[in-house]
């Protein structure tokens, strides 16, 4: 089928907390509005069967509860309500923007995925209902191509938006389409949580996922278009992802992703935004990931040998009985062992050792993760690597338990740049990075120079331990993980 995804630079608020009246807030989104229908013309122009907006497109963000009111559309919540929003313009009071959507779709005989925010009034006896009497939702709505509502979304897992409410229960929203089945959807920070994301994909089998997001980069591990190809990847599915425009913030990365292939948009220098079209395949709801084979089989594995054999993916690795790891660390043609060293990346506390030679075997632990490494690389740059592991709860920006091995590289030559924002590498290695997880649920990372991805040779499970292997990336490699979730820990 041929997707669409847009990367918006959205037409802020000056003053987004300054009170105003309904017609202003109209008059300001009515603005993005405009861009979008310019854009639902390009994509159907372009065979498009299906396009996707970002979050907080339409309206901006940075409101206060009280400020954001006037923006706030009322979508009915219910599946039960069957309504054309633009053929129906007179069955709910307050719904121009969703009005002006189901016109884009039904005037370009297209699916429209767009995020807004959402008012629905709530009575006194409700307990959880809000002191003023509504709940305010940030909301995806799904418009099929006749201009129906077909689907809402609210985002359960709301990153400092002081304006919203989050939902009683996670919504598992699908809706279905005459040219890939079902589609599953939820909103940016929801990707990295359980429910109701990966809770989502399990129960219901999806295989299409769309993802309104506005996405704050933060390398190395969590950059945009890195992450959304992970989940990818990790889940086997198909993702279109529309991120809004904002270099100034951090905020640049879309694309439309499937588990082997990846059409993407990174930018951080000039501003607009970017429309992105892609054929991709339908993935069969049969097809079994690594991941639900491992969660079947993980527990059944429990191999021990009398040596450890090969770091190959393909030949056994193993375990003397009673040896916490494999082989001792040590790099080619030196006795001694590179130092550890500690590095904060991403606001938390890993344990490195340095990558000093041209190849070499390193092993690397924290708590119950070991983290391994095998590597050669072409030429000795002058740019350090590190092998990392953390393996703990992280409390910064979001409360979540992560296990990762990453191979980075460094911001510069001494210690403490470990786990810096960097954008441009030129060493090529091989290698092969695994780590004996204690979660199932591992995105392989994979990012080079000049934020592009590649895709691993190699990813999976062995003996209890994933792995990710590639000979020679494309481009020099920025990183290399294994980035663990743990949901149970949370």
């Amino acid at each position: 089928y041929v997707a669409a995804v847009y990367e918006h630079e959205s037409i802020l608020s000056p003053n987004p907390a300054a009170l105003v009246d309904r017609r202003s807030a109209l008059e300001l989104m009515g603005r993005n509005l405009d861009i979008y229908e310019q854009q639902v013309v390009a994509a159907a122009g372009q065979g498009a069967q299906i396009i996707v907006f970002p979050e907080d497109g339409i309206h901006g963000f940075n409101f206060t509860r009280r400020s954001i009111y006037p923006y706030l559309d009322f979508v009915p919540h219910s599946d039960s309500v069957k309504w054309n929003p633009c053929r129906e313009k007179y069955l709910f009071n307050d719904t121009e923007v969703l009005q002006r959507l189901s016109c884009m779709a039904l005037n370009n005989k297209i699916f429209l995925v767009a995020n807004l925010g959402t008012k629905q009034p709530c009575e006194h006896t409700d307990p959880r209902c809000p002191r003023d009497g509504r709940y305010q939702f940030n909301t995806n709505v799904v418009l099929d191509d006749a201009g129906m509502l077909v689907a809402t979304y609210r985002k359960h897992n709301l990153y400092f938006e002081y304006a919203f409410d989050t939902p009683p229960e996670p919504d598992y929203k699908l809706f279905d389409t005459p040219f890939a089945g079902k589609f599953g959807m939820f909103t940016c920070f929801d990707v990295l949580f359980f429910e109701p994301a990966v809770n989502l994909i399990r129960q219901f089998n999806v295989k299409q996922i769309v993802y309104p997001t506005a996405w704050m980069n933060q390398l190395p591990l969590l950059s945009a278009v890195e992450f959304q190809q992970a989940f990818a990847t990790a889940f086997n599915v198909n993702i279109l992802a529309a991120n809004i425009h904002h270099p100034t913030l951090g905020m640049t990365g879309s694309g439309i992703y499937t588990p082997a292939q990846s059409f993407i948009y990174h930018n951080m220098e000039s501003y607009g935004g970017k429309l992105i079209v892609a054929e991709i395949p339908v993935i069969s709801t049969d097809y079994k990931t690594d991941l639900e084979h491992n969660e079947r089989f993980r527990g059944d594995v429990r191999h021990s040998c009398n040596t450890f054999t090969s770091t190959s993916v393909d030949g056994q690795v193993c375990f003397t009985e009673g040896q916490e790891a494999p082989g001792k660390a040590s790099e080619e043609g030196n006795e001694w062992l590179p130092p550890l060293f500690y590095a904060e990346m991403m606001y938390d506390n890993f344990t490195f050792v340095p990558l000093w030679a041209e190849k070499g075997e390193l092993q690397v632990c924290a708590n119950t993760l070991c983290c391994y490494l095998k590597y050669k690389r072409d030429v000795l740059t002058d740019e350090l690597y590190a092998l990392g592991v953390f393996d703990g709860l992280h409390t910064v920006n979001g409360i979540y338990y992560v296990q990762a091995c990453a191979l980075v590289k460094c911001g510069g030559l001494s210690f403490s740049t470990c786990g810096q924002e960097v954008t441009d590498a030129t060493a090529l290695i091989d290698f092969q990075l695994w780590g004996n997880m204690s979660t199932p649920y591992i995105f392989p990372l994979l990012l080079t120079s000049g934020i592009t991805l590649d895709f691993a040779d190699h990813t999976g499970w062995k003996n209890d331990h994933y792995f990710l292997s590639k000979n020679r990336t494309t481009h020099g490699l920025l990183t290399a993980a294994l980035y663990g979730r743990w949901y149970e820990k949370d």
